[in-house]
């Protein structure tokens, strides 16, 4: 039997042992945020940018001096963000109403935001596949209020999952069965799509759980999605897979760690509800965690899956 893990982690199966270090604690970067959500990892810049989306800014942290600064305000309350095969900033807008890109030369740049010729809701989370298609989720939560957003009616009238080629323009909806999809992300060899869906928070007893779906031969439309997990504490948000198909998904308690089988393996355990993750670092061995007013990172004896 190896050593106990630190009190930063919560071991609910024997096969979290190998994913974390007995020695390493949660460490706290950064905090000032009113709800902190989106992070990214920019690989050869050495730095993150998270969304704080009720201030309106997108913040920047700086791995070469730990230092933060404001990468960008006003953001259209910008939430989820990724980066692209090219290393560009790709974002999920709820002001805008859309996804947008920022080119290496600054210029932000909108790839999409009508489907059908009406306004989407308030794009969410996003994840960039390998073939450069990009998949959201547009759920309502920044046109719910003035908070996150500018309140107004959906235009659309239901929240979708949505396929976006910014080669061709085509927007596609790839999955409508949800009440508020909220977090995505691919399993390593992107045969699997997870989608969170936190319904629950518009509907009493509604989900709060995240769904799995495989991916049709064509790479561009879904099958399946039975229920992967559900959250026993607060709410599954955005989430990230490691290298060996474990998902590390945000929870009102902390990190959960559940495994391609659907175990629950065990908890990062953070002081406050948490909203996204993302792995980053040189060795994409660090998960940074948004956690609400805070943000936050861990070593973990594992590496990020696919992209950041």
């Amino acid at each position: 039997m190896g050593l106990a893990l630190s009190d930063s982690f919560e071991v609910t199966d024997p096969r979290f042992g190998a994913l974390a270090f007995s020695n390493v604690h949660l460490e706290k970067l950064y905090s000032g945020c009113r709800w902190a959500e989106g992070p990214a990892w920019f690989a050869a810049g050495r730095y993150l940018v998270w969304s704080d989306i009720p201030n309106d800014r997108i913040m920047r942290w700086d791995e070469t001096d730990g230092s933060v600064s404001t990468f960008r305000q006003p953001a259209l309350n910008s939430n989820g963000h990724t980066v692209d095969r090219q290393g560009r900033l790709v974002s999920c807008e709820h002001r805008g109403r859309c996804i947008s890109r920022t080119e290496h030369d600054g210029r932000r740049v909108v790839l999409v935001e009508r489907f059908e010729g009406r306004r989407l809701n308030s794009p969410n989370d996003l994840a960039v596949k390998s073939d450069g298609s990009i998949w959201f989720t547009d759920p309502t939560y920044g046109i719910d209020s003035d908070y996150e957003g500018d309140a107004a009616a959906s235009e659309i009238g239901a929240s979708h999952v949505y396929r976006f080629d910014p080669d061709s323009g085509a927007l596609s909806i790839v999955a409508d069965s949800f009440v508020q999809p909220n977090g995505l992300a691919f399993s390593p060899d992107e045969s699997l799509l997870y989608i969170v869906d936190t319904g629950i928070s518009h509907v009493k007893d509604g989900p709060h759980h995240v769904r799995r779906f495989q991916l049709n031969a064509d790479g561009q439309s879904l099958r399946g999605g039975e229920v992967f997990a559900t959250c026993p504490v607060g709410l599954y948000d955005g989430f990230r897979p490691d290298v060996h198909g474990n998902l590390w998904l945000s929870a009102g308690d902390g990190v959960h760690c559940h495994a391609p089988d659907g175990t629950l393996l065990g908890k990062i355990r953070v002081p406050e509800v948490v909203a996204n993750v993302c792995f980053g670092g040189p060795k994409l061995n660090r998960l940074f965690i948004c956690g609400t007013t805070s943000l936050y990172a861990v070593y973990l004896n594992t590496r990020g899956a696919g992209w950041p």
